[in-house]
């Protein structure tokens, strides 16, 4: 175990945040997201929810301050209905995190799936919260003053 990490964090999660660069997403995935048909790297989280997740990774990475939507979620089928707590639950973590951060954007279910298939890595999660999905866009490391990184 490492001092300040999450119990949530894995080798293997820990691993793929560092390798990530500014700009690059990481999806973290509800349970019955297609993850492995949907990109090669993809990590399992079972039996950990989107929300605890989320607080782990946003204590190692910050979200992409120059990018109006870093966090995005899947946008409801029409007819589907969507439980307004989960997206409230998830701006509970960023507000603790990065409170600054812009709102949780909504993408097209087919652009979503096409977003996943570009990002870094996906998190197969143990979340059932339908439409509990949400990808996390990395920012760069903010500077102190002097110009370091804090």
């Amino acid at each position: 175990m490492l001092i300040g990490i999450a119990p949530c964090i894995t080798p293997e999660l820990l691993a793929v945040l560092h390798r990530m660069g500014h700009g690059d997403e990481i999806v973290l995935a509800d349970a019955f997201f297609p993850g492995e048909s949907c990109n090669p790297r993809t990590l399992r989280a079972d039996g950990i929810r989107v929300a605890e997740l989320l607080d782990g990774v946003l204590a190692l990475i910050n979200p992409d301050g120059h990018d109006p939507a870093p966090f995005l979620m899947m946008q409801p089928v029409p007819g589907d209905p969507l439980d307004p707590g989960v997206e409230r639950e998830y701006r509970t973590v960023i507000d603790r995190r990065w409170p600054a951060s812009p709102p949780i954007a909504r993408l097209e279910r087919f652009a979503f799936y096409e977003r996943a298939r570009r990002a870094f890595a996906v998190v197969m999660t143990g979340e059932t919260a339908p439409y509990g999905n949400l990808i996390v866009k990395k920012g760069v490391i903010p500077a102190a003053p002097g110009g370091r990184p804090v």
